[in-house]
């Protein structure tokens, strides 16, 4: 498992690379991993899309303006 940092560095790429498509990118990798039955590589998916969904704003702290 990657660390926490980067996680938060792959979160920050694909927001930078994928913008408001970032969660089906996401969801996608989760999805060809699991056809792969790639457990590891899920469980990091799934971590990226936790912080990816609180850089969006969703299911995170509120953002100051």
């Amino acid at each position: 498992m990657l660390s926490d940092w980067e996680l938060w560095a792959c979160a920050n790429q694909v927001l930078k690379t994928h913008g408001e498509n970032a969660p089906l990118h996401v969801a996608e990798q989760i999805g060809a991993l699991a056809l792969a039955k790639d457990e590891a590589g899920i469980a990091t998916w799934k971590a990226i899309a936790q912080r990816v969904a609180e850089l969006m704003g969703k299911d995170g702290p509120t953002r100051l303006q």
